[in-house]
């Protein structure tokens, strides 16, 4: 459904310092009906790699595909329709002086849609769990919860019956109790709709409750990917296991130490080397392919 082929983001050199390879040479992707977790800490190019897959960011090489064709920059008004970002803080994506009717009506309305739209505004509320959906029409983003501000955000992007939905970090500005809720939502919307999704955070641990594939990214690259199994219960590489050892009930605590990633200064070889517990000789010098239980190759110190 989407893809990144050999996909990069530069961003140019600002005030004196070097231009930032936010993403770099990245392959995803994301097929019918599946849900793929992208995870990594802040700073590694998770959002930004999420937006060049909508059309908001440009790609400085490789390409985004949509269903195997090229994005054409010249349809790219159609392809948001069919691939919608559903962004992290719904507080700040609501305008806060629309009421709710108007904000899941936005997307409709921009794309010359306005036929039958109560009835459409009806289903996506609907849909995204706010029912009867008749009792949130006139209220306003203040006058919701938090967990209610992400389903109208939700709303407003089933309002165009889209078909792939990358959604960066929907539940890490919700308290713990409404985040079952959200995710539960989206595995709802998989099985109902037959959307696909890319789920971008920083924690492991939604991955394993709603994915059904795993992509590990660190400084720019997917460094690891696999089934949600595969890769939560068998990592192979030394990153993805320090990010599972923070998760409850791990039997290793694993400590990075270092500076975190910056993409102005992307280290030679492993570029996860510099941080690594475990890195031998020769770490600065091979950079390791992306990592997979399909491939002999893995680190040289992860326990397979």
């Amino acid at each position: 459904m989407l893809e990144a082929r050999e996909l990069s983001v530069v961003h140019p050199a600002r005030g004196g310092r070097p231009p930032a390879r936010a993403v770099d040479g990245v392959n995803l992707q994301v097929r019918p009906g599946e849900i793929v977790a992208l995870i990594g800490e802040s700073g590694c190019g998770k959002s930004t790699l999420a937006r060049a897959l909508v059309g908001l960011v440009p790609p400085t090489a490789g390409q985004v595909l949509y269903q195997g064709a090229p994005l054409d920059p010249r349809r790219l008004r159609a392809f948001r329709r069919r691939v919608q970002l559903v962004l992290q803080d719904p507080g700040g994506a609501l305008n806060p002086r629309q009421n709710v009717f108007d904000a899941v009506a936005e997307g409709p309305r921009l794309h010359g849609e306005s036929e039958g739209l109560r009835e459409r505004v009806r289903g996506a509320l609907a849909k995204a769990g706010l029912r009867p959906p008749e009792e949130f029409y006139r209220r306003h983003p203040h006058e919701l919860s938090g967990g209610q501000q992400q389903r109208v955000v939700i709303a407003g992007a089933l309002a165009l019956d889209p078909e792939v939905i990358v959604a960066d970090e929907p539940v890490a500005s919700l308290d713990a109790s409404v985040r079952g809720e959200i995710l539960k939502l989206i595995l709802s919307l998989r099985d109902e709709l037959g959307l696909s999704a890319l789920v971008v955070s920083h924690d492991l641990g939604l991955a394993w409750n709603i994915a059904d594939r795993v992509a590990v990214m660190y400084l720019g690259r997917i460094v690891e990917t696999g089934t949600v199994e595969e890769v939560l219960q068998r990592p192979r590489h030394p990153y993805t296991r320090a990010l599972l050892s923070v998760l409850p009930g791990s039997p290793e605590r694993i400590v990075l130490t270092g500076e975190p990633p910056d993409p102005t200064r992307v280290p030679t070889g492993c570029r996860f080397h510099p941080r690594c517990p475990i890195r031998v000789f020769g770490c600065d010098m091979i950079d390791l392919p992306v990592l997979s239980p399909a491939d002999s190759v893995a680190c040289s110190e992860v326990p397979q």
